[in-house]
């Protein structure tokens, strides 16, 4: 939807505009042709310019200077050289960067590997301020925002979406500006109160979210915020990816003292020895020191989900009583049913 529009606009003022569409991928894979297509439709696909980002490519990135953490602020060349930087996305809750869209878009976006680590340090991570619906003091937002503005990113077009994936408000201009006042708007809509209890059910939201362990993290942290110490934490995401990362798996695959000996190993890391993927072994160590988690699925090897400390079970009623069998069949539930989605704040 967005897309089409943007291009429409840049090209009643200069017909003959070199665009490209720079795919902000961040740490994460290549995006495939397929998901391409899915995103922008076959026409954008088959007849405009394409790059996709890798974070690992040093020959197509260029350092422009120190982040206000310390690192080295490397982003892509493309970026770099272009007369026009703009961004488009949306926005939602993210369980460290406080929400998504906007200075993101950037850093991880389109950053090298050796920034994206910088900024993802275990004592960034670690913050209290590091949570889903904040970015008032959040060391990761400070420096996003930093690389934004370095990058010289101009302009933003971010949207807030509803349940059904639907655009319900559009947020543009500036892009900090704009991603502020979207912020407002998907923080209302998001918050929710605690809601203390023994057992927290939740999910990832669905496809395509709930593609592997990595990602369910992104749920599990909803249900942090309000299972009990001691408690259990029920999460239906399919995983049918597996793991979502090698470097993410072997923390725990190599830690024979579970989820306490992950989080020790992590925070004796400084920011500069940061390793791919810590921060969600980190944040996945931390759930499970305060909660039992049991991931519900199908279509994941059960005996991957026990490497990573936690339960599995087929279905959500075996789930329910395995729970049930830690904490007792009196025990109180909450259910959140799109944990990505929401902002669970102190009751």
């Amino acid at each position: 939807i967005i897309a089409p529009l943007m291009l429409k606009e840049i090209r009643s003022g200069n017909p003959d505009a070199d665009i490209t569409f720079l795919i902000a991928t961040g740490f994460h894979r290549a995006t495939t042709k397929a998901e391409l297509i899915e995103k922008f439709g076959e026409t954008i696909v088959n007849n405009e310019k394409i790059s996709i980002h890798d974070c690992r490519d040093d020959g197509r990135m260029v350092n422009i200077g120190k982040l206000p953490s310390g690192g080295d602020l490397v982003i892509n060349k493309l970026a770099v050289e272009a007369d026009l930087l703009i961004a488009e996305g949306f926005i939602e809750p993210h369980f460290f960067a406080g929400f998504s869209g906007g200075r993101k878009s950037v850093l991880p976006g389109i950053a090298s590997e050796v920034t994206v680590l910088a900024n993802h340090c275990a004592k960034f991570i670690a913050s209290d301020k590091a949570c889903a619906g904040n970015l008032q003091d959040n060391p990761l937002h400070l420096d996003m925002l930093f690389a934004a503005r370095q990058a010289k990113l101009a302009y933003i077009v971010n949207v807030v979406i509803d349940a059904e994936k639907k655009i319900i408000q559009a947020f543009a201009g500036d892009f900090n500006l704009a991603h502020e006042k979207g912020c407002e708007v998907a923080g209302r809509l998001a918050a929710v109160k605690a809601a203390p209890a023994d057992i927290v059910i939740t999910s990832n939201g669905g496809y395509p979210l709930d593609q592997n362990i990595y990602q369910a993290v992104k749920g599990m942290s909803a249900a942090e915020a309000t299972v009990k110490s001691g408690g259990v934490i029920i999460i239906c995401a399919a995983c049918n990816d597996g793991h979502g990362g090698e470097d993410f798996f072997y923390w725990f695959a190599k830690a024979s003292g579970g989820a306490q000996e992950v989080w020790d190993n992590i925070m004796r890391l400084e920011a500069c020895d940061t390793i791919a993927d810590q921060w969600e072994a980190q944040i996945l160590a931390r759930i499970q020191l305060k909660a039992q988690v049991i991931l519900v699925t199908d279509q994941c090897d059960h005996s991957l989900i026990e490497t990573f400390g936690m339960k599995a079970a087929n279905t959500l009623a075996e789930a329910i009583e395995i729970a049930e069998s830690i904490v007792g069949k009196k025990a109180m539930v909450t259910v959140i049913p799109d944990g990505v989605s929401v902002i669970v704040q102190d009751s």
